[in-house]
């Protein structure tokens, strides 16, 4: 089987400078939608027809398996199929998409092109209002004639509900036939693929039709509004999915998965979360409103607060994060972690059951088991012009307002005293103290203006 997606169109109407079908949809370029759902099917030909911004489209997406035909200049449809024509097998099926009709089901290309095996098949859908749709026009045996535009509909043609998707199958070699043999003497003077339909009918070729699942599953793109429409469709689509698997979703409408999201047993999310890349949540798993995560694992039992931001981290099982707090690129958790409002960690480790509970920044550290953080506390490990590790040993104490001033290590059981600016290592088992001397000064008046 060939397939053919056509992606060389400039969509003028979407104002951007990006090419239509790089326009992202649920986290990923439309194109790539299309692209995974082809794959699906196995196809010995993939081939992308590109034309506007073309390079941009083929820097982006490009990958082993397909094979780029460029469009030059975009004559219509037709024309875009007829530059592939070289390059297909003859002796196959050929199914024609296009790359911003993101939403289309593999299930349904199935059925599709098992119906193309001697035949013209055509994908359609009935909508309530089919208004600027071509209609789909059969005899009285219920057979396809032809498509007929909008523009061109009779009265009683207008109020046929089912109309056509633009997206067919066929044998390569009727293709190959009738694409020889269109003409662009139209209003518009570009070659149409719907002109092969009235082909089929003179030649004989039986012409069927099978139903797409739903009307969102062949929604196209061609405007920033469509596009937010169909986000909306995407994420209810990837909600039900989520709590068909048993996630309690507090609100379906109102959750962005923009990549995958794997979730165990028992998993709850609250509103207004967005989850990007890949992210694991684990059994159990709470996450409280307004969360971000973005290519993180997430331990089973562990809470996650509201605001709480995670990327590129782990989470080990039964954490405690947040409200408000950061974890950043190559943080990693251990079990019973506990991270506080207003806490910001950056590639560090923490060990089992120690704990930053408020107003901290620990980067570029190594932190034992049963560590406690105090508020105020922060590495200080960037010097202007290099990074530096800070290590703090088992069941060590950091008081509030602490700078470690790395490379420093704080000893197993060490204690740090508040205000402490560490310039030094910190010994094991021991109260360590480095800060100015309180004074009080009798008599000392404050400066009075002039």
């Amino acid at each position: 089987m060939n397939i053919v997606i056509l992606a060389a169109g400039q969509g003028k109407r979407m104002h951007s400078n990006l090419p239509k079908v790089l326009h992202p949809l649920a986290g990923k370029a439309l194109l790539a939608h299309v692209l995974d759902t082809a794959r699906s099917l196995v196809p010995q030909r993939l081939c992308v027809v590109y034309g506007h911004g073309g390079e941009a489209v083929r820097t982006t997406i490009d990958a082993p398996d397909l094979l780029w035909v460029l469009q030059e200049p975009q004559l219509g449809t037709g024309h875009a199929v007829m530059q592939v024509l070289p390059h297909l097998d003859a002796a196959g099926t050929t199914l024609v998409l296009y790359g911003d009709v993101p939403l289309l089901q593999a299930g349904t290309l199935k059925q599709l092109v098992h119906a193309a095996r001697d035949a013209l098949a055509i994908l359609t859908v009935e909508l309530a209002d089919p208004d600027g749709y071509g209609r789909i026009v059969r005899n009285a045996a219920g057979e396809v004639v032809r498509i007929v535009e909008q523009n061109d509909a009779s009265a009683a043609e207008r109020a046929i509900r089912e109309v056509n998707t633009g997206i067919v199958a066929l044998p390569t070699a009727h293709l190959s036939d009738w694409l020889g043999r269109l003409s662009n003497d139209n209003a518009q003077q570009e070659y149409y693929l719907t002109d092969i339909v009235g082909m089929a009918v003179a030649a004989g070729v039986p012409i069927r039709t099978t139903q797409a699942q739903s009307e969102s599953e062949v929604l196209g793109v061609n405007s920033k509004g469509q596009l937010a429409r169909l986000e909306r469709v995407a994420q209810l689509r990837t909600a039900e999915r989520l709590m068909e698997q048993g996630v309690r979703l507090a609100d379906p409408a109102r959750i962005d998965v923009r990549g995958e999201l794997l979730c165990g047993r028992d998993v709850f999310i609250d509103v207004n979360c967005v989850f990007e890349g890949r992210v694991v949540l684990e059994e159990a798993v709470e996450v409280g409103p307004a969360c971000v995560l973005k290519n993180a694992r997430i331990g089973a039992g562990s809470r996650l607060a509201a605001f709480s931001h995670i990327e590129d981290a782990m989470v080990g099982p039964d954490g405690v994060i947040g409200p408000f707090a950061r974890l950043r690129p190559g943080t990693e958790l251990a079990a019973g972690v506990h991270v506080g409002n207003f806490v910001e960690i950056k590639n560090s480790k923490f060990a089992a059951l120690s704990k930053a509970n408020h107003l901290a920044y620990v980067g570029d550290a190594v932190v034992g088991s049963r560590v406690n953080i105090g508020a105020g506390t922060i590495t200080c490990n960037y010097d202007g012009a290099n990074k530096f590790k800070t290590i703090i040993e088992d069941d060590a104490f950091i008081g509030s307002d602490t700078q470690l001033v790395a490379p420093v290590t704080v000893g197993r059981g060490a204690t740090l005293g508040a205000g402490t600016t560490l310039t030094k290592d910190a010994p094991p088992d021991t109260l360590t103290i480095a800060r100015a001397r309180q004074i009080s000064i009798p008599g000392w008046k404050r400066p009075q203006k002039k």
